[in-house]
């Protein structure tokens, strides 16, 4: 990658990624250094651990990029309030390109992202780079593969996005109400939709591997129901459309928990009767959920027992999740510059740029 002096000052940009400290964080950076193109003016390393004392995350950095990088602590407390951390810390540059740590930009990404830059209009506020998943190339995906594919056709993703200074400066950056790496991207557009900035797609690609997973991964993820709940207290019942987002399974893992609690709850009171029939909604749901996720897999041995066990406890975490943003929630308001709660103007028809189609 060239000096950054060869970008003009309309395109000269900062790269900020918050990390856990993951060994792809030297992957990362060593393709930063290595594409093409002009090289950010700075380099920001946002540590968002939870303890000190690990590895410097200067260990990662590559000698080329090491008098433009510098380290800023995240005190932990989600990428969403880490972005915000890096990207004021980066100084007064145009452009702020965040990238997640576990993401490998491509050869050409430097000379790519220039002539996204370029392209942008005076009212752009982000450009989003094309994301690959690469696929297990001998054998079909696992569920969590295939949930990580999904990241390919993700609108508005932060794994890899350029976003004007101006535009996170007007509508005060990232919500940090969400502390997950999961829907702080829509909602920062939405915001910056809804203040008549524009979004587009630009040229250059990035790679974002699959990391492994532990077995109960897809429980876990049950958590982002919550964030889903904080979306629709901010944007509407209809957030979802706007953002182009997944809606997911809710709507049956609601139903399905429904009908196991219920069982239980005519089992305790002697109706038999209407035990079984709600048992049986619940096994018949259960059933569906796990074939549904059992088909399109690898089929091993393995990997149909995780799905069938986690089948049977996804419904009921996302179920509890989804209870527990209704609570925390209840009282969230639009989120305005810094943080400041201001109600955000009513939305306005979205606004989208292609850079190439």
């Amino acid at each position: 990658m060239t000096r950054p002096e060869a970008l003009t000052g309309d395109a000269s940009y900062a790269v900020v990624i918050p990390t856990l400290g993951r060994p792809s964080l030297g992957a990362c950076l060593h393709a930063l250094a290595e594409a093409g193109g002009p090289g950010p003016v700075r380099v920001v390393l946002v540590d968002d651990r939870p303890a000190t004392g690990g590895v410097p995350l200067t260990a990662d950095v590559p000698p080329s990029l090491r008098a433009r990088t510098i380290v800023v602590p995240g005190g932990a407390r989600g990428p969403a309030a880490a972005r915000n951390l890096g990207w004021r810390a980066a100084g007064d540059v145009p452009w702020i390109v965040f990238l997640d740590d576990d993401v490998v930009p491509g050869p050409t990404w430097g000379d790519d992202l220039t002539l996204d830059l370029a392209a942008a209009t005076g009212r752009t506020a982000g450009i989003t780079a094309r994301i690959q998943v690469p696929p297990p190339v001998d054998r079909r995906p696992t569920d969590w593969e295939r949930n990580r594919a999904g990241l390919a056709a993700a609108r508005w993703i932060t794994a890899d996005m350029a976003c004007r200074r101006a535009a996170l400066t007007a509508v005060g950056g990232f919500d940090e109400r969400f502390r997950r790496a999961f829907r702080e991207d829509a909602d920062l557009a939405l915001r910056m939709l809804d203040a008549d900035w524009a979004l587009a797609v630009g040229r250059r690609t990035t790679t974002h591997p699959v990391r492994p997973a532990g077995r109960l991964i897809s429980v876990r993820l049950q958590a982002r129901n919550a964030d889903d709940v904080l979306m629709t207290r901010l944007h509407g019942r209809h957030w979802w459309r706007r953002a182009e987002a997944h809606r997911g399974r809710l709507p049956l893992h609601l139903a399905v928990t429904g009908a196991g609690v219920t069982a239980l709850g005519c089992a305790l009171l002697g109706r038999q009767r209407a035990a079984a029939a709600c048992a049986a909604a619940w096994l018949a749901g259960t059933a569906e959920f796990a074939l549904a996720r059992i088909v399109p897999g690898p089929g091993t041995r393995d990997e149909v027992f995780t799905v069938t066990v986690t089948s049977a406890l996804v419904p009921p975490a996302a179920t509890w999740h989804w209870l527990r943003g209704r609570v925390a929630h209840r009282k969230a308001r639009r989120y305005g510059p810094f943080g400041s709660g201001d109600p955000a103007p009513a939305p306005r028809p979205a606004v989208r740029e292609r850079l190439r189609s």
